[in-house]
């Protein structure tokens, strides 16, 4: 192979774009830095004992640099530049599923109903080995892009589902990705929208979602942005906008820089300042999600229900780089009206062991809402109405990120008939099942607990008592272990609810799980509750 030397243009491209005016009195510093950096990046490609790959090394020194800031600080090569605006327009050409890209093999996580992934008979749970001529074993690249193409061009694909291995040919298509993916008007006048992202037409497609539902008789609205990632800050001002009047102020953003210190205020007129409305959060609820349920809870224009959101208070904003690059860079905290930075981690003070400190609840300081009630900074946004349902243990947690869930939905669908929506229930016989499942799929996790124990340990072996203590740590563990076992039944009613979901929508898609939420969720049950009780929803607000 020949050898090839990539001079550092995005290095210094990244560098020369934060050393924006505020680091004048800097620049020297930042000059002299760039130039030790290239001079050793030079160094290393031409004189190293073994073959260097530039751009591999290129990508080392980005990743290692960002990560001493925040996770939300990040380099996009062109691919994920393409992919970020796809994400905001709503609209691309490819498949219409949600994958998981593992090492060699894609895996679809979700189908979108009536898609070229539907149409092919792809299913969650299908892992693709080859694209066209591709065999993904051999390929190093992202796969995920091999799936991309031009509107009506076919695509082969190999497969393996319940371990057997099929084929199937996919003939790609334009995909929209809705920010409002359903609504509907319930029986007793209230209307549901649920917001699942807030890309550049989200404020339009909750407006349009709310003029039907009011054309067709609601009195009432519900808004649920719980698992909503976040998006554009304009549109999560547009979309508080629709039920607050011209001028508000919904977010302020402050900075070293003072450019970036903005104030964002309602523009339009809105569409309803009086409708009685819910908003639905959760631990997944993040960015724009909660600068809309923050703003909407300082100016007590809505209840909030739920658990506590993300607690993510930072605003980023795109760099163009060299070569069709970008960066995402941390340019400010928001703030709510109330003066509220919900921001729940510290990245830039971090602990001993390098973890970003989490603010603790006696440190969160006390803001009011227009109307005198008492809300706190520091941790998300705390719902008015909190509901145990819509929090996640330590274990069930460990269940989703380690796809034990949605494993076992993979398997209970291709070992069960299809399913009334209507009267659906996830029985103790299931559940029996479920953990005969997590015995064969050796599911463990470690507990913050565990993780502090190790960590005394370490502690105890500097200081020279390990020997002393080992003992006593042994038992904690063998305890601790066997309350992690109970915590399987102790959790079940979360946990059945999360299998209960993916279950449904194996069967009946996205559309059908939130049909199904609308007479069995018990947060939707609670908004229900109190918008249908005028008394009780004027005593929240007021």
């Amino acid at each position: 192979m020949k050898k090839r030397i990539l001079v550092p243009l995005l290095a210094i491209g990244i560098l020369i774009t934060t050393a924006s005016a505020r680091y004048k009195s800097d620049f020297f510093e930042i000059a002299k830095q760039i130039e030790i950096f290239t001079t050793l990046f030079k160094e290393i490609n031409m004189n190293y004992v073994d073959e260097t790959n530039p751009a591999d090394l290129m990508d080392t020194a980005i990743t290692a640099m960002l990560a001493d800031l925040d996770p939300y600080t990040n380099y996009w090569n062109q691919q994920e530049v393409e992919q970020a605006k796809i994400q905001n327009f709503g609209q691309y050409t490819g498949i219409g599923a949600n994958v998981f890209t593992q090492e060699h093999k894609i895996k679809l996580m979700e189908v979108y109903q009536d898609y070229p992934a539907d149409k092919a008979g792809l299913k969650p749970g299908d892992e693709i080995i080859q694209i066209g001529d591709v065999m993904l074993k051999d390929f190093d690249e992202d796969a995920g892009e091999l799936l991309k193409g031009a509107p009506n061009s076919k695509v082969n694909l190999k497969y393996i589902r319940q371990g057997k291995t099929e084929q199937t040919t996919l003939t790609r298509e334009a995909v929209e990705i809705k920010a409002v993916p359903f609504y509907e008007l319930t029986s007793d006048k209230i209307g549901y929208i649920v917001l699942s992202k807030f890309n550049r037409k989200a404020s339009s497609e909750v407006a349009t979602a709310l003029k039907n539902l009011k054309e067709q008789g609601a009195e009432k609205i519900i808004l649920d942005l719980r698992g909503n990632p976040g998006g554009l800050l304009t549109e999560a001002v547009n979309v508080t906008n629709i039920f607050v009047p011209k001028g508000e102020i919904i977010t302020t953003t402050k900075s070293t820089i003072e450019k970036y210190n903005q104030i964002y205020k309602t523009q339009k007129d809105p569409m309803d300042t009086e409708i009685p409305l819910a908003v639905l959060i959760n631990g997944k609820s993040a960015s724009a999600s909660e600068i809309v349920s923050g703003s909407l809870q300082d100016l007590d224009r809505a209840v909030v229900i739920g658990a506590r959101s993300f607690g993510k208070g930072l605003v980023q904003r795109p760099k163009q780089l060299s070569y069709g690059t970008q960066l995402k860079v941390t340019i400010s905290r928001y703030y709510t009206p109330s003066g509220r930075c919900i921001q729940a981690l510290d990245y830039w003070n971090r602990d001993e062991s390098g973890n970003a400190t989490k603010t603790k609840v006696e440190d969160y300081n006390e803001f009011t809402t227009r109307n005198g009630r008492k809300v706190y900074d520091g941790g998300g946004i705390l719902p008015d109405v909190k509901l145990e349902t819509s929090e996640y243990s330590a274990v069930t947690n460990a269940l989703l990120q380690e796809q034990i869930i949605f494993n076992y939905a993979t398997e209970y669908y291709y070992s069960h008939a299809d399913i009334n929506l209507n009267d659906f229930v996830f029985t103790d016989k299931d559940f029996a099942d479920f953990k005969k499942f997590l015995e064969k799929a050796d599911f463990s996790y470690e507990t913050d607990t565990e993780k502090q124990l190790k960590k005394l340990m370490q502690t105890s072996k500097k200081e020279g008592y390990q020997e002393a203590i080992a003992k006593t740590q042994q038992n904690m563990l063998k305890e601790i272990e066997a309350a992690k076992q109970q915590q399987i039944e102790a959790k079940k009613h979360e946990i059945e609810r999360l299998l209960s979901d993916e279950i449904i929508k194996r069967y009946h898609y996205e559309q059908g799980l939130y049909t199904y939420y609308l007479s069995h969720n018990p947060e939707i049950k609670k908004a229900k509750e109190i918008l249908n009780n005028s008394s009780a929803y004027r005593n929240i607000l007021n």
